[in-house]
């Protein structure tokens, strides 16, 4: 005997929800929070155009990643990024950036009508969780003028935060913390 096709309508829903949420397990979502900046800079920058800040592979992953004692990196299957990590820690910075020194700062594409007065670019060579119970953040990030004059900038940074533990909220506390200071070094043009 075939049920009613109102039944099924009825039931589908439910059924694909049970499913769905059968399929997610337990897993939590983290944030990239900073907090409000508690020191103000001068506008060294204007409008800028941060492009998709470069990662390293390991650093893409969905999941949260800390370092062992051995030093292998072992993703938390269970703890996942709320969203793809380049793309998040772009507006991160973007948002910091704009807040700690009162620049345009705008993850590309560039979407106002004049254009930008600079670019700026972040390679990251390392962040993670470290066994040795720091938060690492290193890297180079590279301003330059998109028309007219103005010099090339370059530099290198060297972040470290405190881990009380590698909890992914604590992970993720600390990453929000670190890139608040480099966010703070590129508004100084340190």
């Amino acid at each position: 005997m075939r049920p009613h096709p109102s039944l099924i309508r009825k039931a589908l829903p439910l059924v694909l929800c049970a499913t769905l949420t059968a399929c997610s397990g337990d897993d939590a979502l983290y944030l990239i929070e900073p907090p409000a900046p508690a020191e103000h800079l001068p506008n060294r920058l204007g409008r800028v155009e941060l492009r998709e800040v470069v990662l390293p592979q390991y650093a893409t992953a969905p999941e949260v990643t800390a370092q062992e004692p051995g030093g292998a990196l072992r993703a938390k299957t269970d703890a996942l990024w709320a969203d793809a990590p380049g793309a998040a820690i772009t507006r991160v910075l973007a948002s910091q950036i704009s807040q700690i020194s009162g620049a345009t700062a705008v993850a590309e594409p560039w979407p106002l009508s004049a254009p930008p007065d600079r670019r700026l670019e972040v390679r990251v060579a390392q962040i993670l969780a470290g066994a040795d119970g720091l938060f690492h953040l290193t890297g180079q990030y590279f301003v330059a003028p998109v028309m007219g004059a103005g010099q090339d900038v370059a530099r290198t940074f060297a972040i470290t935060v405190p881990l009380a533990n590698s909890d992914p909220a604590t992970v993720a506390a600390a990453q929000a913390q670190a890139l608040q200071q480099l966010a703070a070094q590129i508004a100084a043009l340190k």
